[in-house]
């Protein structure tokens, strides 16, 4: 055996059986290494951003890492915004990177690049196989570290390293840390100022926000009067049953004003909320100047038994949480003008059981979370790191690491043109996906930016830099292309019939809707 088929057997041993691709020439061993292992589901995307964003997707819904196979430097810089994405939201990610024999290195080919500098600011963990022995070591080393630190690990391997011939040998699961709850001095901080008749805020992330950590959150907030709150995170287990929790809005000033009345932030998952951006003469942290932090853990942290030991502490464990009543079969049939409202009011009346959203709508998005918390129990998944594109490619990691649920993409046009290749994937691996277009023919995001600036009459120039027409883009074209059926609304009466026609039926279906 070779070094390829060690990294492959390695792989499987942990669990590892999805591998996200686009190789070079330099992976070959490694793509040859994968053709002998059928039990490793390979899935072709045709832009580097489409495998590191559908990487992500999968580990989000699977709770594991997939693996993805980039081509050298240049291909690692293909997938590095989707990469960013995944590191805020604590994502385990595996890439294999190929690279030049090491002994060709010398020779600066034209694809040399430093491959070590590119993965490090996206990476919890960057190491490099040198031989075909090192390779069992790095694998199980990349597996672990993107586990434990719930993040990207990017492994290097030189084609030499690939094709090396290796021993055959027993393997074993790698041994993974157990994640371990908040230290003892932060749960009692967190304790007494919940009991201290303080006005206390309680912000989510991360795992704090599958549905049985909220259920004990729910239980501490119901008994110390504590307000609940998330931030944008991996995922989120929502709907109605579903403990009542209020999102940090995104425009600053709402999220200022939502937080203005809290003396203590309790912080589970993540630091506390900042400011996507600095704006003159608004602050960057989200909280009050006076209100103190308490930082309860972090991605890495056992949540869930961290708010097990404060719920325990605080003596809350009788309190019965506040949940959202389930109102979905109470949200009229939607009239009027197609808007991302009658949109989202349309699809919160039709959600199914246990869907997956995926949510890059951006400007969009508001007219269905309206309707979020009183509809079947879903998983919304969103946009965490602010580097559009991750939307199409978030729907193919989703629908492959939970085939039997119905996925809803919730995409913005302008960010859906930067990886719109993963429509393709959608269609060659027969992905259960309803991609929702919100065809607004603009980048409405930047022009609200603008406004908030203080620029409110758009000239020449900055229409041309905002605005998405001269031509139009016809979605349906470029998805029917792709293999995606599709079909266009341009009136709410249109979108219902669309929507309804693609939730019965299975597989991929795109709708462009006119707004």
């Amino acid at each position: 055996m070779n070094g390829a088929d060690k990294l492959c057997d390695v792989l499987l041993v942990n669990g590892v059986d999805v591998c996200f691709a686009n190789p070079g020439t330099s992976e070959m061993h490694f793509v040859a290494a994968l053709d002998r292992k059928p039990e490793m589901r390979c899935v072709l995307g045709l832009f580097e951003g489409v495998v590191t964003g559908a990487a992500d997707g999968y580990a989000r819904m699977a709770d594991k890492p997939a693996a993805t196979l980039l081509h050298l430097g240049p291909g690692l810089a293909n997938g590095l915004a989707n990469l960013h994405n995944a590191r805020r939201a604590d994502t385990p990610v595996l890439n294999v990177v190929g690279d030049h024999a090491t002994y060709h290195l010398a020779y600066d080919a034209p694809l040399t690049s430093d491959i070590e500098s590119l993965a490090q600011p996206m990476s919890k963990w960057v190491g490099r196989a040198q031989t075909a022995g090192d390779v069992r070591r790095v694998t199980e080393e990349a597996y672990v570290a993107s586990v434990s630190r719930r993040g990207v690990s990017t492994m290097i391997l030189p084609a030499d390293a690939a094709w090396g011939e290796v021993e055959q040998e027993d393997l074993t699961r790698a041994a993974v840390p157990v994640a371990e709850p908040a230290v003892a001095g932060q749960l009692h901080a967190a304790a007494v100022a919940l009991k201290s008749g303080k006005r206390v805020a309680m912000i989510l992330a991360g795992k704090a926000l599958r549905s049985d950590a909220l259920e004990v959150a729910g239980k501490i907030a119901a008994a110390t009067g504590a307000s609940l709150f998330s931030q944008q995170s991996d995922r989120h287990e929502r709907g109605a049953g579903s403990v009542a929790i209020k999102g940090v809005p995104y425009p600053v000033g709402m999220a200022v004003a939502a937080l203005a009345e809290f003396e203590v932030a309790i912080c589970l998952g993540k630091p506390a909320p900042v400011a996507f951006f600095a704006y003159p003469d608004m602050p960057s942290s989200l909280l009050p100047a006076d209100c103190e932090a308490i930082e309860l853990g972090s991605a890495s942290t056992d949540l869930l038994e961290t708010l097990k030991l404060l719920c325990s502490e605080v003596g809350a464990g009788s309190a019965t949480p506040v949940t959202n009543p389930f109102v979905q079969n109470e949200i009229a049939e939607p009239e009027g003008d197609l808007t991302p409202d009658t949109i989202g009011q349309a699809l919160a009346r039709r959600l199914p059981e246990n869907a997956i959203v995926c949510d890059e709508a951006i400007t969009s998005g508001g007219g269905f979370g309206k309707f979020a918390a009183g509809v079947h129990v879903h998983d919304h998944l969103s946009l965490t790191g602010g580097a559009i594109g991750i939307g199409v490619p978030l729907s193919v990691g989703a629908a492959i690491a939970c085939p039997d649920r119905k996925t809803i993409l919730l995409q913005a046009d302008g960010s859906g043109m930067y990886t719109l290749q993963g429509l393709w994937t959608q269609a060659r691996e027969n992905l259960d996906v309803v991609t929702i277009v919100y065809s607004n023919r603009s980048y409405a995001i930047l022009q609200g930016e603008m406004r908030n600036v203080g620029v409110n009459q758009f000239g020449k120039n900055a229409r041309a830099m905002l605005d998405l027409d001269r031509p139009e883009l016809d979605w349906c074209l470029m998805a029917r292309g792709m293999g995606v059926e599709a079909g266009r609304a341009t009136t709410i009466e249109e979108f219902v019939r669309l929507l309804d026609s693609a939730l019965a039926n299975k597989g991929p279906f795109l709708i462009e809707a006119m707004i």
